[in-house]
């Protein structure tokens, strides 16, 4: 499949199949295709952090209320390292949110190729999810996602609503 079929394919799932956890050797290619995404000046200052354990996605599954997210077997958290992004001297702009945004991009896509579901939450409660992983000072957390099988029932054909290339872009 070409990166553009790829592109045109992912959706956001929101039904798993809890009884599938995804294959060690899947999630390590996964993670792997964030660990290889762009970062400003290279700095990567990142941590993936995968739930998988019954104990702490019982601790983490309570940040974010929604029925599909509870049958997920696996939680990815993308945690920004504060101390260790890149910082513009000009303006005081710091990159960590775009990096971290950036890896996440890489990994949807990678699990998108895996036939692996994603689904980009930003609802949680950012202060129940850092209690539960113990977040550190220096720390944020960027991006979460489940990671897990498309429970069979789950109809993800729904056709993609975007605007149009002409209403968007300018060439100049």
């Amino acid at each position: 499949m070409s990166i553009y079929e790829l592109i045109r394919s992912r959706v956001s799932i929101r039904d798993y199949d809890p009884a599938l956890p995804v294959e060690e050797g899947t999630l390590e290619r996964i993670l792997d295709a964030g660990r290889l995404a762009p970062s400003a000046y290279n700095r990567q200052p990142w941590t993936f952090l995968l739930i998988s354990s019954d104990e702490m996605l019982a601790r983490v599954r309570p940040c974010y209320q929604k029925e599909w997210f509870q049958n997920a077997p696996h939680i990815l958290i993308i945690i920004g390292h504060k101390d260790k992004s890149w910082v513009r001297t000009h303006d005081g702009y710091n990159s960590l949110e775009t990096d971290l945004a950036i890896a996440m991009d890489h990994i949807i896509l990678a699990a998108t190729s895996e036939d692996v579901g994603t689904c980009w939450i930003a609802a949680y409660d950012p202060q129940m999810l850092a209690e539960a992983i113990e977040l550190q000072e220096n720390e944020v957390i960027g991006c979460i996602t489940p990671l897990g099988y498309p429970h069979e029932s789950y109809n993800s054909q729904r056709p993609k609503q975007r605007k149009s290339l002409d209403d968007i872009a300018r060439i100049i």
